[in-house]
């Protein structure tokens, strides 16, 4: 899947927009003049690289950070500089895709050990034998 994802590499991040705004990380005055946070948004229902199982993947996988537009975004305002932010994001991107599109493995099912069933069982004879000691107490043996 890692393999499928760097030959898609350069197509996915083509079907990217980039948009630049002020930042809020450090920089001093820096801040205040250039435009080095970046914002990229892939929109993941009209991509073209992506098959229709890998889309639906994502929408599951990636719930919480795709809009109900079925846009990606994501950004970066770590640097100073645009180039920097811009190689994060995309680096975030990639990341994100290969996580979203990794397919989880199938829970083999184990057996319970005798061990743990006879442990479970003297618990349960502890508890009940704790339980019945606290019955009412007779005033008259004292």
């Amino acid at each position: 899947m890692q393999d499928d994802i760097e030959i898609y590499r350069q197509s996915l991040i083509n079907e990217c927009k980039f948009t630049s705004s002020r930042s809020q990380g450090p920089g001093g005055q820096n801040v205040n003049k250039v435009n080095s946070r970046i914002e990229l948004r892939f929109d993941v229902s009209s991509s073209l690289t992506l098959n229709e199982g890998q889309k639906s993947l994502l929408f599951t996988k990636l719930k919480n950070r795709i809009s109900t537009e079925g846009i990606l975004i994501l950004t970066s305002q770590v640097s100073r500089t645009q180039t920097k932010n811009k190689e994060d994001v995309i680096e975030k991107f990639i990341q994100l895709i290969v996580r979203g599109l990794k397919k989880p493995k199938k829970r083999i099912p184990t057996k319970v050990t005798k061990t743990s069933i006879e442990r479970r069982i003297t618990a349960k004879k502890k508890l009940s034998e704790k339980k019945t000691n606290r019955g009412k107490v007779d005033n008259d043996i004292i």
